[in-house]
């Protein structure tokens, strides 16, 4: 009996060993996942555009004047975007006149002051008058002269300018006064045009926006000098109007599970810094927080610096099979958007991601006006803060597609 129950004993034991021999020979023949290298780049494709807002202004006449010209004692306004270093360029013709017309010098009307507070109030001492020098001034005739300011004539007695402004949305309020009546200089003034110019590595694209004082006019300035024709001017000036941006170093995670490390659409940011990010194009803080996640295998930084139109950064990433890739790169011309990818990227994904990819909302400021809000990291402003979910830029902004800001392969 009892060398009964010993072998029953020695038969489960070597049952036993074999089994925990099986199993260490099938891990042992168990495949190791694939190890990958990709390469990540992001390139900026914006094309420059010498402004970033545009538009045209009329009057609406008066009794027995059915043209759209704005009357002695009448006033018209509009409203833009601007941020410090930006100015307003406009042009309209004074009216009772050969080829004369009305505009700030270049490169325009100067909305703040040196320390960057917006100017407002009456600014009408920066209008002046200008002859264009294709017309003699009594009789008309053609004439090959240069831009020249008008002598003897104060402007600034003839157009009234009066600035108001909105900080939270870094929008002004032009309004142009004709004061014109019962003085020697009584004139209508024309339909016109208004611009402001985009930055671009700390300096205004276009400084002399319509006109070269001291130079020979030029087609679209005589429309308006001549017959007080804004169209050529308006239709020169819009095909040259766009918004434009630098975009930040990008931030790339091999990440494993099905939740994307760096943000999550519809919910708020998460306070590892996405925020930094998102204002100031730093991603050095959210780079520490994702490392030190259970699910993150890698973080890198594509480039060095911010890129500018036709700039790009590229880094090589270390992955194997059943990784997934996110990343994050600031619309630089913003208050706190970014670009990132919407939906988990497999790490066997190859060719194009630009198709995949999307401008988010941080909710963590008041936006403005692409390029032109005062509160942007590009003209050195503090943010407005705001607590909001993170949701897919809209349509309120001119905002260019995404294969026309960005570029992102992965091979």
């Amino acid at each position: 009996m009892k060398k009964n129950l010993v072998s029953v004993a020695a038969l489960s034991a070597l049952l036993v060993v074999g089994t925990v021999l099986t199993s260490c020979d099938k891990d042992e023949d168990a495949p190791m996942p694939t190890r990958m290298t990709s390469a990540f780049s992001i390139e900026n494709v914006v094309s420059p555009k010498d402004f970033v807002e545009s538009g045209t202004f009329v009057g609406v006449g008066g009794p027995g004047v059915d043209a759209p010209v704005v009357l002695p004692g009448s006033s018209i306004k509009f409203s833009f975007s601007a941020g410090k270093g930006q100015s307003l360029m406009f042009a309209t013709m004074y009216g009772a006149s050969k080829d004369w017309f009305f505009a700030p010098a270049n490169p325009g009307l100067q909305l703040f002051d040196d320390n960057g507070k917006a100017m407002t109030g009456d600014v009408s001492s920066q209008i002046k008058l200008w002859d264009n020098g294709s017309k003699d001034n009594v009789t008309g005739d053609p004439e090959d002269g240069k831009i020249m300011m008008v002598p003897e004539v104060d402007a600034s007695k003839l157009m009234k300018l009066e600035l108001a402004f909105d900080e939270p949305s870094s929008e002004f309020t032009l309004t142009i006064t004709n004061m014109s009546g019962g003085t020697e200089n009584e004139t209508p003034f024309s339909p016109g045009v208004w611009a402001i110019s985009n930055v671009l590595g700390g300096k205004l694209l276009n400084e002399a926006p319509f006109f070269v004082e001291g130079e020979k006019t030029n087609d679209e300035i005589t429309a308006i000098a001549q017959m007080g024709d804004n169209v050529p001017l308006s239709k020169k000036i819009a095909e040259n109007t766009g918004i434009i941006t630098g975009i930040s170093p990008a931030v790339v995670v091999v990440y494993t599970g099905d939740v994307n490390p760096i943000f999550e659409l519809n919910k708020k940011d998460a306070g590892m810094g996405l925020k930094n990010l998102a204002q100031m194009g730093d991603g050095s803080v959210l780079k520490a927080a994702l490392e030190k996640m259970d699910n993150v295998k890698n973080v890198y930084i594509a480039g060095s610096a911010a890129m500018g139109p036709g700039e790009s950064a590229e880094v090589q990433l270390e992955t194997v099979e059943g990784d997934n890739i996110a990343y994050a790169s600031m619309f630089g011309y913003s208050n706190d958007w970014f670009y990132a990818n919407e939906a988990a990227l497999p790490a066997t994904f190859k060719g194009d991601a630009t198709v995949k990819t999307a401008l988010f909302d941080d909710g963590t400021a008041v936006s403005q006006y692409p390029g032109a809000g005062n509160k942007q990291g590009l003209f050195a402003g503090g943010s407005e803060a705001e607590d909001m979910v993170i949701m897919k830029v809209g349509d309120k902004y001119p905002v260019p597609a995404v294969n026309d800001v960005v570029k992102i392969t992965i091979r």
